[in-house]
């Protein structure tokens, strides 16, 4: 408890209190969103408002239509209201995850524009960045998004600052990276509003112990990051994470991590059951996995992002990995999350 309430009052960028009780939230939620994501978004402020005992926050969920919107795992979240007649808010919150470009039409981006000017502030998750960013709502402003698409949002945006950092507060625009940026950055909104003491006790709640500054970076590493009980390999991981682009042979990467390579040798095999070569290559067959599924870049450009000399080497490697070219692997998976969504079964 110590140390996260040290953490969560360490943060430096507090948001106006709001001018009246309950603060008034607008939840635009994008098809293909995560379930996480809306958690994330939603459950803090309905804690808050359980160990306040009085309603701080009120919400209305809203999609672009007025229907359900259908999310990643395959269940259906109901909407109270189409964007268009939704009732007027202090916060306008809006949550995207895949195919983003494809759910939020001109149309949407054009009334978002006109009504989030009639919004106090504007916070966005994941590819709600993006959003916001077509309705020039980030223009002149510092922003994050999910860590797998800061590279093209930045080249996208330009005039947007963009920054790797969990979430972003500039003025009254937020952004967060990811779900568990989002809750950070809840229990921030809800501190800056209500006090560190109610925050604390909504992290307590969800016996959620590492709360994260803002500026924190969001992390890179697949899910067999081990965080705790070998700091050596942990470093070597996140070596191998921030040079995807550029991979480093082993005998550097066990430089930076401060052990031989010999070593380093042995903590993988004992740890993760392989070879730091075999898990570097892993780690780069893994991002471009998620280029070519979640994102309309060439292979040509996937292949130099992902540190592969040729795209002919680059599609030999993935092909033994995935058992089917990148080509295929692209038209599958877009296939698959079509047909996902509309039948109700998990693609997350």
């Amino acid at each position: 408890m110590i140390y996260y309430a040290a953490n969560l009052m360490e943060h430096a960028n507090a948001l106006t209190p709001p001018p009246n009780v309950p603060v008034r939230v607008t939840l635009l939620v994008l098809p293909e969103t995560s379930m996480l994501t809306v958690a994330a978004t939603l459950d803090p402020m309905r804690a808050a408002n359980r160990f306040a005992r009085q309603t701080l926050f009120s919400w209305s969920l809203v999609s672009g239509d007025g229907e359900p919107v259908p999310l990643t795992c395959g269940l259906s979240l109901p909407a109270q209201f189409a964007l268009a007649n939704c009732p007027p808010s202090d916060l306008l919150i809006v949550l995207a995850g895949f195919n983003h470009a494809q759910h939020a039409s001109p149309a949407l981006i054009r009334l978002l524009h006109r009504i989030a000017r009639q919004r106090a502030a504007i916070m966005a998750a994941e590819s709600g960045a993006w959003v916001l960013a077509r309705a020039g709502l980030l223009d002149g402003h510092r922003a994050t998004t999910h860590w797998e698409d800061l590279d093209d949002f930045a080249q996208a945006f330009p005039e947007i600052d963009v920054s790797p950092e969990r979430f972003v507060l500039s003025g009254d625009r937020l952004t967060a990276g990811g779900a568990s940026p989002v809750l950070d950055l809840m229990l921030h909104l809800i501190r800056s509003y209500f006090g560190a003491s109610l925050a604390l006790q909504v992290a307590s709640a969800f016996i959620y112990d590492d709360i994260h500054a803002g500026s924190d970076p969001q992390t890179q590493l697949s899910p067999g990051r081990l965080a705790t009980t070998e700091p050596d390999l942990d470093r070597a991981l996140l070596v191998m994470a921030q040079n995807v682009e550029e991979p480093l042979g082993i005998a550097e990467i066990a430089r930076r991590a401060g052990v031989s390579r010999r070593s380093l040798e042995i903590l993988f095999r004992k740890h993760l059951g392989t070879s730091p070569a075999a898990y570097s290559l892993d780690l780069r067959l893994q991002a471009a996995a998620r280029m070519a599924s979640d994102t309309a870049l060439d292979f040509q450009s996937i292949s130099v992002r992902t540190g592969f000399a040729s795209q002919q080497v680059f599609t030999r490697a993935f092909r033994r990995s995935f058992g089917a070219s990148p080509g295929q692997y692209r038209r599958a998976r877009t296939t698959l999350s079509r047909s996902d969504v509309q039948t109700g079964t998990s693609i997350a």
